[in-house]
């Protein structure tokens, strides 16, 4: 491990460590389980949540990259520690590097097309369930998942209202979204065979029209009106992250579909 160093984590001292972790994720771990740096460390990590989990490690990468640069960059020239570039944490920084990467570019590629979707919608509530959705996604990944339902079925309806067709009170999410897809040509019927890649966009389509329709699935056994066993595991952070990229991604396609169509009088996929 990067951090683990037998019973050590980094070059922090206890006091140090323990201001850290407070600062990263509000506990001061050494003084909460009593043990070594590493020991406490590892207590927290399989005890706590996927997304407290990641927030401190992301924050300890971070940390390394930043104040033991000596020890994973052989061209670092050191000469205040008598500690020096190691050949075996130069590797795992490197993979973990990667992991940071995949991470936290996915997470700024949702937020950003999340807020450029908040500049686009005219509608107040829709900017306010999209703030929502991302908030609860740590806090309370069930509803979070709810949310991005919600913000898929007030997207379709908004459509559909500007198009001048009719949708119903007792229309579900599929049912919008069917409705929606096909006034956009999106639907894979809509797509002619003699078009380049058919097969390749229909299979797009279609995984984009089960979006909305497998939300709802996982989004209705783990409801809040529904009554639960005593050994009930409900939805993580990571379930709600899912969810919300998808959400995004879906919502996303098709309103920049819908303004195309608007501004050129075509319906072009």
């Amino acid at each position: 491990m990067l951090f683990n160093r037998n019973g050590y984590v980094l070059n922090f001292s206890t006091a140090d460590f323990d201001v850290f972790t407070t600062n990263s994720i509000g506990i001061a771990l050494c003084n909460k389980y009593g043990l070594s740096k590493g020991k406490s460390l590892i207590a927290y990590l399989n005890s706590t949540t996927y997304g407290e989990r990641e927030k401190l490690l992301l924050d300890l990468f971070h940390y390394y990259e930043d104040n033991m640069q000596y020890e994973y960059d052989k061209d670092y020239e050191n000469f205040f520690c008598y500690n020096g570039y190691d050949e075996q944490y130069a590797r795992i920084y490197q993979k973990c590097k990667d992991i940071v990467e995949r991470i936290e570019g996915a997470s700024s590629v949702v937020s950003q097309t999340a807020n450029n979707l908040k500049k686009k919608f005219s509608s107040e509530y829709m900017s306010k369930q999209i703030e929502l959705m991302l908030s609860m996604q740590a806090t309370n990944p069930t509803n979070a998942i709810g949310a991005a339902k919600e913000l898929i079925e007030s997207c379709c309806k908004t459509i559909l209202d500007a198009l001048g067709i009719t949708w119903s009170k007792t229309d579900d999410v599929p049912q919008l979204t069917n409705k929606t897809l096909d006034a956009l040509n999106l639907l894979p019927a809509n797509i002619q065979s003699t078009d380049q890649g058919t097969d390749a966009i229909k299979a797009i389509l279609g995984n984009l029209r089960s979006i909305p329709s497998k939300l709802a699935e996982i989004r209705n056994p783990f409801g809040s009106g529904h009554g639960k066993s005593a050994s009930f595991k409900g939805l993580e952070e990571r379930h709600a992250k899912l969810a919300v990229g998808n959400s995004i991604t879906f919502v996303d396609f098709v309103w920049n579909t819908y303004e195309n169509q608007k501004q050129t009088g075509q319906k072009i996929i």
